[in-house]
This record gives structure tokens, sequence and C-alpha cells, in this order.
């Protein structure tokens, strides 16, 4: 559960970088807007990457919770010949 929540909390902290220059460019068109600027486009990345751990985390628990109820899922693997 742990590792995989940083994994994701990783991959969404960078796909919140994509967005940077896109608020940052929109933000010098609206200066006006309260609680847009580039401080948030700043902390966006941050806040994804936070928000990606929690809700990995919070999934991965009710998934072994769940799975540990009715059974998980099984996987089978065959040989190629």
């Amino acid at each position: 559960m742990g590792q995989t929540a940083k994994v994701i909390g990783v991959l969404y902290a960078l796909m919140g970088l994509i967005f940077v220059p896109f608020l940052l460019i929109a933000s010098m068109y609206a200066p006006s807007q309260p609680g847009f600027g580039p401080g948030f486009a700043l902390a966006l990345p941050i806040i994804y990457g936070v928000l990606g751990f929690i809700f990995t985390a919070l999934g991965c628990a009710i998934y072994n919770f769940v799975a540990g109820l009715v059974g998980g899922v099984e996987v089978e693997l065959n040989g190629v010949p």
C-alpha cells in the first residue's frame, strides 16, 4: 500500500508540473482573480502529489479490506510455447 501510494504521488506531482506553464500564462491574463496566481501555479504539483498519495493509500486500504472479505483478484500465468 505504501509503496504504491508513493509512486502514484510522485506521478501526480510530475503531472502537476505539466500544468504550471499554462497556469502561469493564465495568471498573467487574469491577475485580479483571487486565489489564482503564480503561487497557486507553483503549489499545484505539491498539492497534486499529496492528494494523489492520500487517495491512492485510501483506495489501497479499501481494496485490501474488500479483498479480505470476498477474495482478491486471481491472476493465472501460462507459459507461451
